[in-house]
């Protein structure tokens, strides 16, 4: 059984930082199999649709969405099976909730983050 669970949303002021995290468990990341898989942050507003938001290979190599580029970071602790997106200069638009992702497969239960004044 795979599990991530994702912490580290809440209210936030506009210009404001969150810093969202996901670890994972379970069968698949057993010994140091969770270094071997890419990873990423999704995010879903009302009455719109799940969104890439930022991903990372198992290399380190990271991409993301426009909407978020020099504003938001992924970073992976391997040890720890934890992935990381910390978001600065956070807006309104960026109110979703946030779902971890891992391998194109599985996903966590969802933070929500509002950023709001």
């Amino acid at each position: 059984q795979v599990q991530l669970v994702e912490s580290g949303g809440g209210l936030v002021q506009p210009g404001g930082s969150l810093r969202l995290s996901c670890v994972a468990s379970g069968s698949i990341f057993t010994g140091s199999l969770f270094r071997v898989y890419g990873m990423g942050w999704y995010r879903q507003a009302p009455g719109k649709q799940r969104e890439l938001v930022a991903a990372i290979t198992s290399g380190g190599t990271t991409n993301y969405a426009d909407s978020v580029k020099g504003r938001f970071t992924i970073s992976r602790n391997n040890g720890e099976n934890t992935v990381y997106l910390q978001m600065n200069s956070l807006k309104p638009e960026d109110t979703a909730v946030y779902y971890c992702n891992a391998i194109g497969a599985y996903w966590g239960q969802g933070t929500q983050v509002t950023v709001s004044s």
